[in-house]
């Protein structure tokens, strides 16, 4: 291992590094990142392609597609006078645009960021010997601390036939050269509706079958069911129980006998850990009955040297969080007496369907389950200046905020841009502002994120406003 300036933390007759992290994605970086500016040393152990799910299979290439995309806009223009016109698809080009992209910002965001912080990233198979030492391709590691940020990978299963079917995941989708004509896409959560709308604006005839949007606030899934169905994409809210090969397809039926047939099948039903190759019993760390690596509020497993962090221990599955709980880790795994932990509070996020579904803080079920009296106002796009400019007041904002005080809990919203709102909304959730306050609040004209104003302002009173009245 290459020696850095710094204060060496780890007693080097004792140890080889400071911290080891095993993995190379959001929470693996962050996890280095704290260790270098600690003045620790620091490695990151990656079996595969550096960077994790976000910039190689995730955040960035799907975005990218669902951008690119956007040709469906053209076809669907609602200004009268301007022609437009969309022709067909070249994926492989398109692919290869995406995947350009992606070997940028890997090399970019972490291995040039790895360079400039000081610490190094070693190629190997990680596998825990015992509790103290780790081993890498068979050559012992042993660190002071490790961080395990091996995230997460598509979980398939649960759907007898499967095993007989070539079926696509949100990985291998965004791989595929040729257009299908047909795509059956198994699960309605933010994945499958990303790709669902991602191929059928593609040009692909769409069959979504579960539950669509099965966390969003049930005023703004009813949106998203509209904005499915003129989209052209048929949504069957029903469980796939079986899955067979057709010629030339597959054939999927649903809970009440429906049989959904499609040249392609992709399986969007969530995600599992990625830890089989680690030995954990032999670390002394447990995971749970899904596999998810179990921590504390302080991301300690059961072995006082080994933390974890990211999507391999469960919470909410975004590179944001993974970066978060990185620096959490770390920061405790080489300080034990420190108790760092992630604040939740106004966490964002954003479904980058079109419009956006986007959230920040509490649903309107969990502020009643966390024991908040509270009361919510729903404000329709129609009545949103923006949106009325733009010409598609498809979708709706809602807020919840406390009946006592008037603190704002969550803000929930389907627009264009929808995700823009959130940071507003988080600071306002952080700050524990109220609707008053926001309804006080300067907020631009003309632009979406004044709807966190207006639906503010439907606590006051239901009645209509003028324009920034």
């Amino acid at each position: 291992m290459t020696e850095h300036t710094g204060t060496n933390i780890a007693s080097r007759d004792r140890y080889d590094v400071d911290l080891a992290v095993i993995g190379s994605g959001g929470a693996a970086m962050a996890a280095a990142i704290e260790a270098r500016r600690r003045g620790a040393t620091a490695v990151v152990i990656e079996r595969g392609v550096l960077g994790g799910t976000c910039v190689n299979r995730g955040c960035v290439p799907s975005k990218a597609l669902l951008a690119a995309a956007g040709r469906h806009a053209a076809l669907t223009n609602p200004f009268l006078g301007v022609p437009t016109g969309a022709g067909g698809v070249d994926l492989a080009a398109l692919m290869d645009q995406k995947d350009e992209l992606v070997s940028f910002l890997r090399q970019a965001k972490y291995a040039d960021v790895a360079a400039a912080h000081g610490f190094d990233i070693v190629e190997g198979e990680a596998r825990f010997r015992d509790p103290e030492t780790l081993e890498v391709d068979g050559r012992p590691l042993r660190a002071r601390g490790y961080v395990v940020a091996t995230g997460a990978r598509p979980h398939i299963g649960g759907i007898p036939g499967l095993e007989q079917v070539e079926y696509l995941t949100s990985t291998t989708a965004m791989e595929l050269r040729e257009l299908p004509a047909s795509l059956v896409v198994i699960g309605g959560g933010y994945v499958g509706m990303e790709q669902a709308q991602l191929f059928a604006h593609l040009g692909t005839r769409v069959i979504v079958v579960g539950r669509l949007a099965p966390h969003t606030e049930p005023e703004l899934a009813a949106v998203m069911r509209r904005v499915f169905a003129e989209d052209g994409i048929t949504v069957i809210e029903e469980h796939a129980i079986t899955a067979d090969p057709l010629e030339g397809g597959v054939v999927v039926t649903t809970v009440s006998g429906a049989r959904v047939e499609a040249q392609r099948m992709l399986v969007a039903t969530g995600r599992r850990p990625d830890t089989a190759a680690l030995n954990l019993p032999a670390a002394g760390v447990a995971v749970d009955d899904r596999g998810f690596v179990v921590v504390d509020e302080h991301h300690a497993t059961g072995n006082p040297r080994v933390f974890a962090a990211g999507d391999v221990v469960g919470t909410p599955q975004y590179v944001y969080v993974a970066a978060a709980a990185g620096h959490v880790a770390a920061a405790n795994a080489l300080h034990p007496e420190g108790k760092r932990t992630v604040d939740y509070a106004g966490l964002p996020a954003v479904t980058f369907t079109r419009p956006q579904v986007a959230s920040a803080g509490l649903t309107e079920a969990a502020a009643l389950a966390a024991g908040f009296s509270c009361e919510c106002r729903v404000l329709d796009l129609a009545d949103v200046p923006r949106a009325l400019v733009n010409r598609d007041t498809r979708g709706a904002v809602k807020l919840v905020a406390d009946t006592g005080t008037g603190r704002v809990l969550g803000v929930h919203a389907v627009a264009d841009g929808a995700g823009e709102i959130m940071l507003a909304a988080t600071y306002a959730i952080k700050t524990r502002m109220t609707v008053d306050d926001l309804a006080n609040t300067w907020a631009p004209y003309l632009t979406m994120a004044e709807s966190l104003r207006l639906a503010a302002g439907l606590f006051r009173d239901l009645m209509p406003t003028s324009c920034c009245a």
